[in-house]
Parts: structure tokens; sequence; C-alpha cells
């Protein structure tokens, strides 16, 4: 095996769930008075919790987000998440496929809260692969870019950060897997995918790939 661990994020890597999020924070943002493009609101938005932008609503709307507004969002969020998440195609062959190679050296490392990890999951059949193995940047004393959370993961399965892959999608995420030691293989499905290729590599990741097709002839 080319690595010791491979540590997976999870919106935009496992499951494709950001437009989803990000269609409900968006129309929730336009009733305080930011009207923003789905894209705008990505640019903003991916690879961050919400609560970490905080002072940009404020700058936008003139009001505070709470932890009742946080709530709310989070309800509507799940809901549509229930309702229309998919995972990302052909995810469940390679994790079959990286699973015979690492066994329980995997994880999912993500930025979001574990009730939302956990539900996305479950709704697309993955909860299996990473029960027991699941880190939540929310529980951390800083959640991406810094590296929290994937030192957290590499610590739990007891390897060394240097001998662990991270997979990304978002510059946010690759910029953590990068401070933490970590081999960052970025992944960029199309030409609208939420990074460019150039930008993971610009904050560096090491590898770029298109479909997770690919992705266990890298790693193992």
């Amino acid at each position: 095996m080319k690595f010791d661990a491979i540590l997976f994020d999870c919106d935009g890597v496992l499951v494709d769930s950001e437009s989803i999020t990000i269609g409900v924070l968006r129309q929730m943002l336009g009733h305080m008075g930011w009207q923003m493009t789905q894209e705008e609101c990505m640019g903003h938005f991916v690879g961050h919790l919400v609560q970490d932008q905080s002072d940009l609503i404020f700058q936008k709307t003139g009001q505070r987000i709470d932890d009742a507004w946080t709530e709310n969002f989070r309800k509507q969020r799940n809901q549509a998440l229930q309702e229309s998440l998919v995972a990302i195609p052909h995810i469940h062959e390679a994790l079959n496929a990286i699973t015979k190679s690492y066994g329980e050296k995997i994880a999912c490392a993500s930025g979001a809260d574990r009730g939302k990890v956990v539900l996305q999951l479950t709704k697309t059949k993955l909860l299996h692969f990473f029960e027991g193995r699941i880190f939540s940047g929310v529980e951390m004393p800083k959640s991406k870019p810094a590296p929290d959370v994937y030192l957290a993961a590499a610590a739990a399965l007891g390897v060394d950060p240097k001998r662990c892959a991270v997979i990304e999608d978002s510059t946010t995420g690759a910029t953590a897997g990068v401070a933490a030691g970590c081999t960052v293989f970025a992944f960029c499905p199309d030409e609208v995918s939420h990074s460019s290729a150039q930008a993971m590599r610009a904050v560096g990741a090491s590898h770029v790939f298109t479909s997770m097709a690919d992705l266990p002839a890298l790693l193992v």
C-alpha cells in the first residue's frame, strides 16, 4: 500500500450535497436581504462552516446569526438532504476496492456537524465504510482550513499524518490536509467543480483526479 490510512472529506467527495446545502442557505440569506446567485453563494460558503462566516453575513445583511438561526438552517438543510441527496458517482465501487486494501484504516474527516455527516452517509448507504471513524470539524478547536480534524483522525487510527492520504474537493479542505502533513488528492470532477485543479495545486494538493473510478489505482 502507498499509505497507512486514507482520510476522506464528506461533502463533494462522498456525497453530492453542496448544491443542496447552498441552495437552502442562499434562500435563507436572501430572506435576510443578501441576494446571491448559486455560484456566488458557493464561492463564499463551500468548504466553510456557516458560523465561521458570521461576520461576512453581518456585513452583508446587518443581522447577526444566532443559535436559533443556525438550528433552523440545519433543520431545513437536513430535510432537503433527506429528500434529494445522492452519492458521488462511482464512490461505492471505489470504497469497496480501497477497503479491501486498507481495511479499517480509512476515516471520514468532515468540516460539517456530525449529525449532517451521519445523515448523509446513512442516506447514501456509505455509513458502514466509516462507522466508528467519523470526525467532525465542529467538534475540534478549529475547523478547516486548520488541520485539527485531520490530525484527530490520524491519531485515532494510530498513524502518522505524513503517511495519510487526504481526499478533498475544496481549497479550504486541501489547505487543512496539507497543514496536517498529509498527501492531498484533489477531486475536480469537471469544469464547474468548486475548486479548479490549478487552485488545488496552488494550495499544495499533490494529485488531481476527475473520477472516483480512478481513485483506487492512485491509492493501492
